[in-house]
């Protein structure tokens, strides 16, 4: 029973008998009110993610159903941490109980290779990029720490053309169960998720679980990385490590007494190693399985005008992945465990200003598009988005920057510069 169905069905339904009823604290509240609901006679009251039903502002709703239940019933609270408010409402409805804790040994999976890549915070997407590209089969959830962040990632993915939407918070209960169908499906491949809109996804052979920004506790991160390695399974979990972060995969190493191994992000040229090989499996897989005679006659057509076959394929894969093969497509990283990072890193970056905002109509995407349309600027050099209500503020290459200073602002007849250079 949750918000967003049909409370009449859902009242219809219990009306018709039910044993068991598994409800948001929200709903719950709903149909106690309408007295559809009678708690008195309860045998079991069992909480599950209490700790999140805490951050989430449930907690005062729980209260007001177990005083509506009775004294004799078993309960059963199940928490991945245990906050003190918690506890407190243990103690006042539960008296005699038991705590069981997982002990810090057994909390991380043998099957999972756990491993983190150290960067700088603005290497993080071009990293991600270059696992997605270089995996096979990836199969994974890409945890972020906040609803913004996490449509940032899901836009900034979809406009390269990968099968990804997002989970968090704010969407709603008919679009998450949309969205579970079509990743259990492997309809799409990748989830970004927030932790709390991650609780309750249970799929078993998950490839990857990404940290793209580390979790605040231990337990948190088991809990995400315990989403791959499982049913006999081997999985990966990766970790991205910026400076600020360091003190966080030392407290969770010590914590889970889990080894958490160093590696380097794929260099371009293995990626493009890697998609080549999987392209040429892809081409032979059509071949042998017979796929290609709907586009005999197209290919005839381009071949027969004189055309040499080998240019006409070298324009084909042009047009299909633009500059995806070269090596420039991926941005230059650095690792600072084997690199020093200078401190002019960003000198080669630009902020810029924008003069167009929410108020505008104006998201990330559409941002995005327009740069595209008027400048040829490719969306993954464009970084560091942020809509404000008046304005909006990019960062880019310098060489691009400079691109689109003169595009924008020459094409646009306003009375002041649609685009300038931000001040610091």
């Amino acid at each position: 029973m949750y918000g967003g169905q049909s409370i009449e069905q859902q009242i219809k339904n219990i009306k018709r008998g039910a044993d068991i009823i598994v409800g948001t604290p929200g709903r719950i509240i709903d149909l106690l009110e309408r007295k559809v609901l009678n708690l008195s006679e309860l045998d079991y009251f069992v909480l599950d993610e209490a700790d999140e039903m805490l951050n989430m502002g449930f907690i005062d709703a729980i209260e007001e159903i177990l005083k509506q239940t009775n004294k004799k019933q078993k309960m059963l609270f199940f928490s991945a941490t245990m906050p003190s408010e918690i506890l407190a409402i243990a103690k006042r409805y539960m008296h005699d109980f038991k705590i069981l804790k997982i002990e810090n040994k057994e909390i991380t999976q043998n099957l999972t290779e756990q491993i983190y890549y150290a960067l700088r915070e603005n290497e993080k997407f071009d990293t991600l990029c270059r696992i997605l590209d270089f995996t096979s089969d990836f199969y994974g959830i890409i945890f972020a720490r906040t609803k913004f962040e996490t449509d940032d990632i899901t836009l900034r993915l979809k406009s390269r053309g990968f099968n990804v939407e997002a989970l968090h918070g704010d969407i709603s209960q008919a679009l998450r169960n949309k969205t579970l169908a079509s990743f259990k499906s492997k309809t799409i491949n990748i989830l970004i998720a927030t932790d709390v809109a991650a609780r309750g996804i249970d799929v078993n052979n998950l490839t990857h679980v990404i940290n793209y920004s580390l979790p605040q506790d231990a337990e948190s991160y088991v809990h995400r990385i315990g989403r791959t390695g499982r049913a006999g399974n081997k999985g990966t979990a990766i970790s991205f490590v910026a400076r600020k972060d360091s003190f966080l995969l030392n407290r969770i190493q010590k914590m889970t007494k889990a080894v958490i191994r160093h590696e380097a992000a794929p260099t371009s040229n293995q990626v493009i190693e890697a998609k080549k090989i999987n392209l040429d499996t892809k081409v032979k897989n059509i071949i042998n399985d017979k796929e290609y005679h709907d586009y005999l006659d197209l290919a005839k057509n381009l071949i027969n005008k004189n055309n040499d076959p080998i240019v006409v394929t070298a324009a084909l894969l042009r047009h299909v992945y633009g500059d995806e093969f070269l090596p420039q497509y991926y941005k230059a990283m650095n690792d600072y465990k084997t690199a020093e990072i200078s401190s002019n890193y960003n000198n080669d970056q630009s902020r810029l200003f924008v003069a167009l905002g929410k108020r505008d109509g104006y998201n990330p995407k559409k941002l995005l598009d327009l740069l595209h349309t008027e400048c040829k600027t490719p969306s993954r050099k464009v970084q560091n988005i942020k809509i404000l209500d008046n304005f909006s503020f990019i960062s880019v290459p310098e060489d691009e920057a400079e691109i689109i200073l003169r595009t924008i602002n020459k094409n646009d007849r306003r009375s002041k510069p649609l685009v300038t250079r931000a001040k610091n």
